[in-house]
């Protein structure tokens, strides 16, 4: 992904489906989050250990599905943990697949591809926004 794409994702999303949520201060999934929402992303939480509870003034769910619709799902996963997900994105129409630093899962990332869906790998949104000078 170049800067142009990830810029045209980050202001055409609007809805994130955040899987592998914590409400733990000291993960970089919180700490996403957060910052998402301070930059004015509609977030759900997405984590079934903790579906019914609340992150950051928002109800943590079970399942992508309980979060749609979304236009992207970010995802605080093991690489090998992703495949899962992002077929459940693509059935649920989703527009991108978001996989942290870290996270690099070039079957899912085909997979999202050829169902036509935008991918980024190893990176993570709030490095990316004031990068691009995207900030609200």
């Amino acid at each position: 992904m170049n800067d142009e794409d990830i810029s045209r994702i980050l202001t055409e999303t609007r809805r994130i489906a955040l899987v592998g949520a914590s409400n733990k201060v000291e993960r970089p999934s919180y700490h996403v989050m957060e910052y998402l929402l301070e930059q004015g992303f509609d977030v759900t939480p997405v984590n079934p250990a903790l579906a019914g509870q609340k992150i950051l003034g928002r109800h943590v769910v079970a399942t992508l599905e309980a979060a749609a619709p979304l236009d992207m799902v970010d995802l605080f996963r093991n690489a090998t943990e992703v495949l899962a997900p992002v077929r459940e994105a693509i059935r649920l129409g989703a527009k991108t697949i978001w996989m942290q630093l870290g996270v690099v899962n070039e079957e899912a990332a085909a997979l999202a591809r050829a169902a036509g869906l935008a991918v980024v790998m190893d990176r993570c949104p709030a490095v990316e926004i004031p990068r691009l000078g995207l900030e609200a």
